[in-house]
């Protein structure tokens, strides 16, 4: 285990982007692949590469998160290791929330310098992507840098949505510019076609690199690159820019696949490419399994139902007729005769209804829990706990772009069903 350094994984602002999956948890907590969340990658991650000491920062709607953490993630007391949870909280120091990814870090500044690390690792709570952190740690650490960021090459078009860094020949960062706007202000950015290739990586018109949002700093850098600059609040925007005229600050490539997961698309276009046969991301790999909370639920159960690039997690209850094409299936999911699910995410069910649950929803003429016989949900996103009834339709007949009616939401043209919301039988959408 490598007890010299320190991980902080920041939970995110308000997510408003991934609304309404965020209504009522932080980014963080949003489930994906059926059975994790996207807390899971980061931590599991740094389990991976022995980084056991994990604090994570949370500030927005955390109760979740935190459940689920606790639940989770407990290490052997002998082995030092731990994942804790660091809330917004008021100190003497501070009062305020969070303003950006250098100020939470700020107003944790005691974790560190209480503890006996040499690095301190920065990592972002809602991405997904396997990643090294030990090859990351080489690097820092043979360049003697006084912070190294993971960068990943991109296309031009690509740019305005990130960080975008030039090197020198030896890959020490020169110019950080923060999501460039202007043709003029990314032209100096470009990177040589060489100079990517000859790090064993395929340029293929990508010749720009972008800040993946890692950063690993000798815990000396950060405690003084945070008392420099008092007032900033911001990594990209602000610490970064500054840092490069007075620190050696180091590139460190990657070119595995990663996806940040910040819109309703991205995170629709996440989930079901991981149904497909070549999937980009695997949840288990002999040298890098993801983990998340043991729930010891039943197998799924399909009875004489068509399934066709899905994922179904555990504890389902599939019924017969049912066609099921390129969809992700949440834990304890129910699903009626004759449905038709396509291109959907359904993020599952936090419980079992009882028979008593049953009898209440039909004394007050609502569905069960799960989506009823005979319904069709195309280009979707069910969250946990809907109770989509008989013969519905959620299908976007209107072809809205963005829109918001009782009981959904559609962004980017898919329809999003919010936790815990009814649709009575007969319904279309």
């Amino acid at each position: 285990m490598q007890r010299d350094v320190l991980s902080l994984i920041l939970g995110g602002g308000r997510g408003s982007r991934l609304y309404p999956l965020t209504m009522l948890r932080s980014k963080p907590a949003v489930p994906i692949g059926g059975k994790y969340r996207l807390i899971d990658i980061p931590i599991s991650n740094c389990i991976n590469a022995g980084f056991n000491r994990i604090y994570v920062l949370t500030q927005f709607l955390s109760v979740s998160l935190h459940r689920h953490i606790a639940n989770t993630y407990k290490f052997d007391p002998f082995s030092r290791g731990f994942v804790e949870i660091l809330a917004a909280q008021q100190t003497n120091e501070a009062s305020d929330w969070y303003q950006g990814t250098a100020d939470a870090v700020r107003q944790n500044i005691r974790y560190i310098l209480d503890d006996p690390c040499t690095d301190v690792l920065i990592l972002s709570g809602d991405q997904l992507y396997r990643m090294e952190y030990s090859e990351l740690l080489k690097t820092h650490r043979e360049s003697k840098a006084d912070v190294t960021i993971g960068v990943l090459p991109v296309a031009a078009e690509q740019t305005t949505g990130f960080g975008i860094v030039q090197l020198d020949a030896s890959g020490k960062v020169i110019d950080f510019v923060e999501k460039p706007k202007k043709a003029e202000l990314l032209k100096p950015l470009f990177t040589p076609t060489e100079q990517i290739e000859q790090r064993g990586i395929k340029a293929q018109g990508r010749n720009y690199l972008a800040s993946m949002g890692i950063y690993l700093f000798t815990r000396e850098a950060m405690v003084s690159l945070l008392n420099e600059q008092p007032n900033a609040t911001d990594f990209g925007h602000e610490i970064f820019p500054q840092s490069i005229k007075t620190r050696h600050v180091q590139a460190h490539f990657f070119d595995g696949y990663w996806e940040d997961v910040g819109t309703i698309k991205s995170y629709h276009e996440a989930n079901l490419a991981l149904c497909s046969e070549k999937s980009p991301f695997d949840f288990h790999k002999p040298g890098g399994v993801i983990f998340t909370r043991m729930r010891y639920l039943p197998a799924s159960r399909v009875q004489g139902a068509t399934l066709d690039d899905a994922l179904i997690a555990d504890g389902c209850v599939i019924g017969a007729g049912t066609t099921i094409t390129h969809c992700v299936v949440g834990v304890r999911m129910f699903i009626g005769k004759n449905v038709t699910l396509k291109n959907s995410v359904l993020i599952g069910a936090d419980y079992y209804e009882s028979e008593s649950d049953k009898t209440e929803n039909e004394r007050r003429g609502i569905p069960h829990l799960g989506v009823g016989d005979n319904s069709i949900i195309e280009n979707a996103i069910l969250d946990k706990d809907c109770q989509v009834g008989r013969n519905v339709k959620i299908i976007n007949k209107s072809g809205a772009k963005n829109a918001e009616g009782p009981n959904y939401v559609i962004r980017d043209g898919i329809i999003v069903i919010p936790k815990g919301a009814v649709v009575p039988d007969g319904t279309e959408i």
